[in-house]
């Protein structure tokens, strides 16, 4: 009971003595110039907007383990499918692509939406030794269907204008309003993935997200009609002025001389600030909804049925139903984290959807922070990501440290080559070091 008691007593400074302590760091970042800080607020600013953002996408898969226990291991597919939308709702429509197949391609969508509609009433209405055949033979004729009327459309798209296009292109609608569609996305692959795997073994679930996660980032990398594929969509619209527009502007340039800063670099500032302030305002308000959640009697419940399942069945909780509410919310909370993340970066690049990246990298900032407390992934996901990034940096100035005795040859030079690397080294140490002295986290759930 001491342990405990000395443990509540300390939780309410520790969460505040380490936001600050990460504070310090993004100043020291942002002001000190030395082997170790770039002494850039550009840098610091850069490093701080992706951090926000990844405390979004961590916050999203708290939601899934740390209210529910749910083990998400396709992060990145979500992700994908958030970043996907600023592409097809913000970007200008491609000229001649509908024309060449778009309606075309949005039937063959409803036919294979109204097959497996068909093969889902098919296998609950029938019985007897007519079922599997008659299940069998919707799913190959709406296949073939299917087929039928996508592949002409998709080559006619791709065909039009391949060179600087060959996509369908989007609504042209403003940037801001892809946010919320990226998080309807990836909420609705994860009713369809919730539906098939939240009824099975804990295991199944990781095992389907691990699965859907590289599908979509598969059909993102190869579907040219749909975001170009590999050939990547750049250009992307933004929330906020570009910086030569800044620039350019006569009253901008003497506000920055006001600052005592040249142009460039006070334009640079200032477009980072107005993202870290939307990004900002969307976590706060993320995390106010999700405190209120936790704190509801639907939040009891959902800790409930984590921590004894059988026990919440026994008092008459639908388990699978809720796991099902709170695995789509989390997704969506990921999606979103994609859309904000492609607006940031005004680039739809497939291939930089790695899982190391976006998939381990998440989980090591939920459990590094704390599960089942929200700020604690707040806080997990913007020191991690700060680390990861500076890793590459103090990497290499401490091998030098290290190689310094040493005589110039060929291990000293290996040595130093691979320093760089040294992120995936640090990390483990870091997650390591939090498993054995905080086992519940940097702020665990109270």
């Amino acid at each position: 009971m001491s342990n405990t008691r000395q443990a509540d007593t300390a939780s309410p400074w520790r969460a505040p003595l380490l936001f600050l302590i990460l504070a310090a760091l993004f100043f020291a970042e942002g002001t000190f110039r030395n082997a170790l800080f770039s002494g850039s607020w550009n840098t610091a600013l850069a490093i701080l907007n992706m951090g926000l953002i990844s405390a979004v996408m961590a916050l999203g898969v708290n939601m899934q383990w740390g209210y529910a226990g749910l083990f998400n291991a396709g992060v990145v597919g979500f992700l994908a499918l958030g970043g996907l939308a600023p592409v097809l709702v913000s970007t200008a429509p491609v000229e001649g692509a509908w024309q060449a197949g778009g309606p075309r391609v949005i039937l063959a969508l409803l036919v294979g939406l109204g097959t497996l509609v068909l093969a889902a009433l098919v296998w609950k209405r029938l019985r007897g030794a007519m079922r599997v055949p008659a299940l069998l033979a919707v799913l190959v004729l709406g296949f073939i269907l299917y087929r039928f009327l996508f592949d002409p459309a998709v080559i006619a798209i791709e065909a039009n204008n391949s060179a600087s296009a060959g996509n369908i292109g989007g609504l042209g609608w403003p940037i801001l309003l892809s946010w919320p569609v990226g998080a309807l996305f990836a909420a609705a692959a994860a009713w369809g993935v919730g539906k098939v795997a939240l009824g099975l073994r804990s295991d199944y679930l990781a095992i389907a997200t691990l699965g859907i996660g590289e599908i979509i980032v598969a059909v993102m990398r190869n579907e040219e009609w749909l975001s170009r594929g590999v050939k990547n969509v750049s250009g992307l619209p933004r929330p906020v002025p570009y910086e030569l527009e800044l620039q350019n502007s006569a009253d901008f340039v003497a506000r920055a001389a006001n600052w005592g800063m040249d142009p460039a670099t006070a334009s640079g500032i200032w477009v980072k600030l107005l993202y870290a302030g939307l990004f900002t305002a969307v976590l706060l308000l993320l995390i106010l909804l999700a405190e209120l959640a936790l704190k509801s009697p639907w939040g009891r419940m959902m800790r409930a049925i984590r921590d004894n399942e059988t026990a919440a069945a026994a008092m008459g909780k639908d388990v699978t139903r809720r796991h099902l509410q709170i695995f789509v919310i989390g997704s969506a909370v990921i999606g979103l984290a994609g859309a904000m993340m492609i607006t940031l970066d005004g680039l739809l690049s497939p291939n930089s959807f790695n899982p190391l990246r976006y998939t381990f990298l998440i989980w090591v900032m939920v459990i590094v922070g704390g599960s089942g407390n929200n700020w604690g992934a707040v806080l997990g996901a913007i020191l991690i990501w700060f680390l990861w990034i500076k890793a590459e940096v103090w990497g290499p100035e401490l091998m030098r440290l290290i190689t310094a005795p040493m005589p110039d040859g060929s291990l000293r030079n290996h040595l130093l080559g691979s320093a760089p690397h040294m992120r995936f080294i640090a990390l483990g140490l870091v997650l390591l070091l939090v498993l054995r002295f905080a086992p519940r986290g940097l702020v665990p759930e109270k």
